[in-house]
């Protein structure tokens, strides 16, 4: 039987090097490739996000940041010392770490493109 072993979620980006400046000063990832200036791979402990150069409709911004929905959902095993370490890294932290009524602490911050990752651990 075939087993899921990760998932990796591709997130569009206005400007390449950036984002990848952005998630390895802000949020501690590192580059793991960068493929013809519009494609990359950034992880951090085995969490992996793909990077992609390319428009998003401004609509689709709006409606996602209203929202408040999630880009990214990282199971953590110490949320407050890496809300700690975000922090003082400059991270855009959106949601204050909390226990969350569904039994988890949680926080989450906002890339330089407005995408929203969630950090999380039960409570």
């Amino acid at each position: 039987m075939a087993t899921l072993r990760a998932i990796s979620p591709q997130l569009l980006v206005d400007d390449l090097a950036a984002a990848i400046a952005h998630y390895e000063q802000r949020l501690g990832f590192h580059a793991d490739f960068v493929y013809e200036g519009f494609y990359a791979s950034v992880s951090r402990d085995g969490a992996t996000i793909h990077l992609k150069c390319a428009p998003r409709l401004a609509g689709e911004r709006e409606h996602r940041a209203a929202g408040e929905h999630l880009d990214g959902f990282v199971e953590v095993d110490d949320v407050r010392a890496l809300h700690e370490e975000l922090a003082s890294r400059g991270a855009d932290v959106v949601d204050a770490i909390a226990r969350k009524p569904w039994g988890r602490v949680e926080f989450v911050v906002r890339d330089l493109d407005g995408y929203r990752l969630c950090f999380s651990q039960p409570a």
